[in-house]
């Protein structure tokens, strides 16, 4: 699985092996928490099966979800690289597997190979551009606007349509964008009328392109 994960795209097929016998792999089911905002641990995951959410929350609950990862994906790279204590919560959305890499295997991997470092280096800047993207539209963009983006955001094309397959419900998006429930149901309901998106139990689908303001 290693090979598929951007951060080890440059490793030959032996040196993924010799990474993978140093690391652990766990299961977990949907909605454990695998790491707290502000805990001291310093391992990457790599998402082998199913889906996690990232997300911060304040004391009174009130929670903004920065990102949702699957598989190929991985999360924790912030703490490989400095001591501070993790800067977000990650929750499974999903029953999940997970590759678990310490940093001092990371780091003699690191020593080795060090253009993994470029590659790091290039996912971070990537992380960077889209935080500075969210800024952007949670200071400029009206919700629909926010709505808009994160629907495009998340979309992948399968034969010619538009399909957002994580399970999301509307609560979900809501922490993603900064605003009520109430408002993205009322969002939704309109474009669904208007024949723009449909929804079921397992995704939603992008019917035609969304019209510029609500």
């Amino acid at each position: 699985m290693l090979d598929r994960v951007h951060l080890f795209a440059d490793l030959a097929a032996n040196e993924t092996d010799v990474l993978t016998e140093h690391c652990s792999t766990r299961s977990y089911p949907a909605n454990a928490i695998l790491i707290n905002e502000g805990d001291t641990t310093d391992s990457l995951y790599v998402i082998l099966e199913g889906q996690v959410k990232v997300y911060a929350s304040d004391e009174n609950g009130k929670e903004i979800i920065l990102n949702i990862l699957g598989a190929g994906e991985y999360f924790g790279e912030l703490a490989l690289i400095d001591d501070a204590p993790r800067s977000a919560s990650i929750m499974t959305l999903a029953p999940s597997k997970l590759m678990i890499i310490s940093k001092s295997d990371f780091r003699r991997c690191l020593a080795e190979h060090p253009q993994i470092a470029y590659n790091l280096i290039r996912a971070l800047t990537r992380q960077v551009r889209t935080l500075t993207e969210s800024v952007k539209s949670l200071a400029l963009m009206d919700v629909y606007g926010r709505v808009a983006r994160t629907l495009l955001d998340l979309a992948v094309e399968k034969d010619g349509t538009l399909i957002i397959e994580q399970k999301l419900t509307h609560q979900d998006i809501a922490n993603m964008v900064g605003a009520s429930r109430e408002m993205i149901s009322r969002i939704f309901k309109d474009l669904t009328a208007g024949g723009y998106i449909s929804v079921d139990k397992k995704h939603i689908t992008i019917n035609e392109k969304l019209p510029p303001g609500w």
